[in-house]
């Protein structure tokens, strides 16, 4: 299923947590009103997060997993995506960990990234811009 809007793991992590009030705000906002999508791996990034960073139990990290996949489409990265992370990560000098998020918002046919972790309106692509919501 394509999405409009893909996020990056901050927002998950900023909306389930108490980490930033304002962030939290806004994040929240963003994932109630908007259908949106996410990756395997920023599902990964979201569990580890909460559990190494915030020391959540596995049953509310469970529940919060649960929550998130009914409110976003999560796109299951491949080795195709892979590939294109690593064409991305060349062109545009971003990790390989970013690109791997941007393949997987550009093979999702999202529009725009939510993100706080790289450059505020840049177009990857020609398809997807980058927007930091918390400028």
């Amino acid at each position: 299923m394509s999405a409009e809007v893909f996020l990056d793991t901050n927002l998950l992590v900023y909306a389930h947590t108490s980490l930033d009030s304002r962030k939290q705000k806004i994040a929240s906002e963003i994932i109630q009103q908007r259908q949106a999508q996410i990756s395997t791996q920023v599902v990964q990034e979201f569990i580890n997060v909460l559990v190494k960073k915030f020391s959540i139990s596995w049953p509310v990290v469970r529940e919060l997993t649960d929550q998130i996949s009914v409110n976003c489409d999560i796109h299951t990265n491949t080795y195709r995506t892979i590939r294109l992370a690593e064409d991305l990560a060349e062109r545009y000098g971003f990790s390989f960990y970013d690109s791997l998020i941007l393949a997987a918002a550009l093979e999702s046919g999202a529009s725009e990234i939510y993100s706080e972790d790289m450059q505020h309106k840049q177009v990857i692509e020609g398809q997807l811009t980058i927007i930091n919501p918390f400028i």
